[in-house]
């Protein structure tokens, strides 16, 4: 005999969505201090035995971050990414294919506040990155900051997020077999601090790291474009020589992470809060760009290959701008 089950309710729909939503904001905000605190707080309890186990496997496991980490499909599929994707909704889309025995480094443009749709995309399967990239495993670059953190670490590399340096990057783009993709979000934290709705403002002027590592590596560039990153949150106005982005500036260099002053809706109303509004993000990957391998490339080398790639992201943004309702004038702005 065949069960069938009753479809669920739009308003329920709704508030799961709503729900992982919260969770993964809070994530963001509030997870690692509360990791933080529950590692140190057992040790005055009954139960400091956890905190000990997990320090001592904490000190033996401590390089993994920087070796691929250490991803759990289960997290991954989880359901509560799939509701996140429909809350917005958030999409994945190719131009072309990727080669499954090439590695290839990416650069994931605009920041946003957040990152939604970096993370959704290469952090779960809820749009399906293995579908649309069959036989590529993704890896997404974060703050080293973060793997400091007691147990808050295991939750970040069960995603597929590894530390954002040199030596991390180097072990997945060097792997032989191939089939590894490596996203970084290039304008990090400080382009976070112009992320508001209607800007294309991507700070990569000057940042050439990625592309000196792909020529090292003899890795393709390829080129994403988030179109609706920068339209889920308000921002307080912080012009350059305010000071609050000057306050904002400082923080950063002390801390190594941006605190945009910034506000959406709440959850039970859509007036004030925390909450991302829902809009639409599609994340479009670009075609891969050809480096040719050099140990120490030259200055003109990097520069050379820096502009074919402000090129072929402008040319990316512009072909598709038209979908996502961005007016014909507006064009990306690299500072």
């Amino acid at each position: 005999m065949k069960v069938e089950f009753a479809p669920m309710s739009l308003p329920l729909q709704r508030r799961l969505q709503t729900a992982s939503v919260v969770q993964w904001v809070f994530s963001f905000l509030g997870l690692a201090q509360c990791c933080t605190a529950a590692f140190i707080g057992l040790f005055f309890t009954r139960f400091w035995l956890i905190s000990a186990l997990y320090a001592a496997w904490w000190f033996i496991d401590r390089e993994k971050p920087s070796k691929g980490g250490r991803r759990i499909h289960i997290i991954r599929n989880c359901i509560v990414w799939r509701y996140m994707r429909d809350y917005f909704p958030i999409t994945l889309m190719k131009t072309a294919e990727l080669d499954p025995r090439q590695n290839y480094l990416v650069g994931f443009h605009p920041h946003g506040v957040l990152a939604a749709g970096a993370f959704l995309n290469f952090c779960t399967e809820a749009s399906g990155f293995s579908t649309v990239f069959p036989g590529i495993t993704p890896h997404l670059m974060m703050l080293s900051l973060w793997f400091r953190i007691p147990f808050f670490r295991d939750y970040v590399m069960s995603g597929g997020l590894i530390p954002s340096d040199k030596e991390s990057a180097s072990y997945v783009l060097q792997k032989p077999e191939g089939g590894n993709l490596l996203a970084i979000i290039v304008g990090g934290a400080q382009e976070a601090l112009d992320a508001r709705p209607g800007s294309f403002t991507l700070m990569l002027r000057n940042r050439k790291g990625f592309v000196r590592l792909a020529i090292q590596n003899g890795t393709p560039l390829v080129p994403a474009f988030s179109f609706g990153e920068n339209d889920l949150f308000d921002q307080v106005r912080n012009p350059k020589g305010s000071w609050l982005r000057r306050i904002q500036h400082w923080l950063q260099q002390i801390m190594g992470i941006s605190l945009p002053l910034f506000h959406a809706r709440g959850i039970f109303q859509y007036s004030f809060g925390l909450i991302p509004y829902r809009r639409p993000i599609c994340t479009v990957v670009g075609k891969p760009i050809p480096v040719q391998k050099k140990h120490r490339p030259s200055e003109e080398d990097i520069d050379q290959v820096h502009q074919k790639y402000l090129n072929e992201l402008s040319e990316l943004f512009e072909k598709h701008k038209a979908k996502y309702n961005i007016p014909e004038d507006r064009h990306l702005e690299f500072i």
